[in-house]
């Protein structure tokens, strides 16, 4: 068998049906291979790599399978870097397969900067960025590069891998029943279940005020469901970092994600708390501010990570540190759970939780936000949500609100633009239902040459765009920070947009026009066909609230009135405050 038919083959056999990429010299083979097994396996022509590689991601992300992406070597390879950063840094597993030049044509020790037409090295370019990347040299070893791949984006800390194939190797004949694989091992917990118990049963025993905050973890462990069982059953406030705001389900114990541009309620619930747990997420400056030992200053940490290497990054220097897979300790968190009876014990602080967010909720409601509340109407349960990076990420991580099913993918370590559409469509194969893209007016543009597959391919996806005619966090930025210095990100400093409509009409796409509240109705997202909604904004536009560098979390801008900012900080069961609230029925808050 060809070592190109071996790998289709082998995808196959990974459950894998969609697979993403541009074709190129190097990749022929493995294009041919494709071409003969299209009944189980669709190769997606993309028109950038880069695309390719966040098409590869959303297919990942929404499916659970490896998402998996192929280029050329040289430009075709070098393309494929972006949307390899965004799946290592937000825990995706995906292959990146690169074609590269004939065996007898590479450098190899050679002092040269390129012997073969287009010859790159791609797999140096991509180690630090992957958690495997090698060249294949040797055909008769290509079944064990594919095990050893694809159980390291698999396990433990998902992620990125590539393996580079030169064109004789795609091309050469083995014996697949010959061929020698690859057995991967478990990773044990650095502590047994009966100690993680302990931990956490102490931590609550001993609390107050005990808050869980998840993160993307609980999401790449695909333990959402787990979650949402235990949740009700442990009863305490429930925070979540943004790119895990689809996490929790349960409403009335949810207070929104933490961090620079969180909700304020979910920021000041976590400032007045005495025990953390944090499942899955990273804590870095954008979540916890600037001064880490300032986070949750009050508060026993009690983190669980399965990658060590995160939790080297201590928050504080006295919290607990559970390295171990999610899924696991939720089962603990289950035993936990019966005994600590956390609905009962935490009325007083479920009072308080509640009274902080009735307090804040429509604080700073925009018309962005408005607008982002208005299309969640129209979108369905059970659909798969994509947004881009700038300011349309952040109003729908604020003013979504989820409904029971649905799923929100993000690019958030790395906050590529251009990231949306070329998810969506990877989302939407691994689905097969509709998919409702976000974007802005600049990130849109990064990839819009997208929206032919979307055509070519009759995919269901509902793109959603928000024009303010610039590019605004950038612009915020420069208000705050540069004296009004706007220089390319508005339309008079060299900053400018096309006419979408007439994109849209270029593309064969249906357009609509969205310039008020009554434009937003069922007729707009009823077909099932892909269509552009642009919602045209006046600029200047912002995200509120915002964390001015160097502030607590919770002293978020525009700053409150410090008599309301010192009050909630203030609050306390037994305070003349709550007697108030409970006074005046306050007990319907639970």
């Amino acid at each position: 068998m060809k070592v190109s038919d071996y790998i289709v083959e082998y995808l196959i056999g990974k459950g894998i049906t969609d697979v993403f990429g541009y074709p190129g010299g190097m990749v022929t083979h493995l294009l041919d291979s494709l071409s003969r097994y299209q009944e189980q396996i669709t190769a997606h022509v993309l028109y950038h790599e880069q695309a390719a590689a966040f098409a590869a991601c959303g297919y990942a992300q929404a499916s659970g399978k490896m998402g998996v992406a192929y280029a050329t070597s040289g430009p075709g390879a070098t393309n494929l870097i972006t949307g390899i950063c965004n799946a290592y840094f937000d825990s995706i597993p995906t292959l990146f397969i690169t074609g590269q030049v004939n065996t007898f044509e590479g450098k190899d020790s050679l002092p040269l900067r390129q012997r073969g037409f287009q010859e790159t090295d791609i797999v140096s370019m991509t180690a630090p960025v992957t958690k495997f990347a090698a060249k294949v040299t040797d055909a008769a070893k290509i079944r064990w590069y594919l095990d050893y791949a694809f159980c390291q984006a698999t396990s433990g800390r998902k992620g990125p891998v590539l393996l580079d194939i030169p064109m004789d190797i795609f091309r050469a004949e083995v014996q697949p029943d010959e061929l020698q694989g690859f057995a991967g091992r478990e990773r044990e917990p650095n502590l047994s279940e009966d100690e993680i118990f302990r931990i956490i049963k102490n931590g609550l025993d001993e609390a107050r005020h005990p808050v869980l905050l998840v993160g993307n973890g609980i999401k790449t462990a695909d333990a959402v469901n787990e979650l949402n069982t235990l949740v009700p059953i442990l009863g305490i406030p429930v925070v979540s970092t943004m790119i895990a705001v689809d996490a929790v389900s349960s409403a009335d114990l949810n207070y929104g994600f933490i961090g620079a541009y969180g909700t304020r309620a979910a920021n000041f619930i976590t400032a007045k708390s005495d025990l953390l747990i944090t499942l899955g997420a990273r804590l870095d400056v954008r979540q916890v501010g600037a001064d880490r030992e300032n986070f949750a200053p009050d508060a026993r940490i009690i983190r669980v990570d399965i990658d060590a290497d995160e939790l080297a990054y201590k928050v504080h220097s006295d919290e607990q540190q559970i390295c171990a897979d999610i899924s696991s300790v939720i089962k603990v968190l289950d035993r936990v759970a019966v005994e600590v009876h956390g609905r009962e014990r935490y009325q007083g602080w479920i009072r308080i939780c509640n009274h902080i967010r009735n307090s804040l909720t429509h604080l700073d409601d925009r018309l962005p936000n408005e607008r982002v509340k208005a299309v969640g109407e129209y979108i369905p349960e059970n659909a798969v949500i994509t947004t881009d990076v700038g300011q349309n990420q952040v109003w729908v991580a604020q003013s979504l609100k989820i409904k029971p099913g649905q799923r929100v993918f993000f690019s958030g370590g790395h906050g590529a633009m251009g990231y949306s559409l070329p998810a969506a469509i990877g989302c939407c194969l691994a689905t097969q239902r509709p998919v409702y893209s976000f974007n802005g007016d600049g990130g849109i543009q990064m990839n819009i040459q997208e929206l032919q597959t979307i055509v070519r391919e009759k995919l269901p996806i509902k793109i959603i765009l928000f024009n303010n005619s610039a590019l605004g966090m950038i612009r915020h930025f420069q208000e705050m920070y540069f004296k009004d210095n706007f220089f390319q990100t508005v339309p008079s400093s060299g900053y400018t947009v096309p006419d979408f409509g007439a994109v849209s009409a270029a593309y064969g796409i249906d357009y609509h026009l969205i310039e008020s509240a009554t434009d937003i109705n069922k007729k707009v997202f009823s077909a099932d066909a892909p269509a552009l909604i642009e919602i045209r904004l006046a600029e200047p536009t912002y995200v509120f609230p915002k964390l001015e560098f160097g502030r607590p979390n919770q002293d978020q801008e525009p700053l409150l009135e410090r008599k309301l900012y010192e009050e909630l900080m203030q609050l306390e069961e037994k305070s003349e405050k709550m007697k108030q609230i409970i006074g005046g029925g306050g007990e319907a808050e639970l």
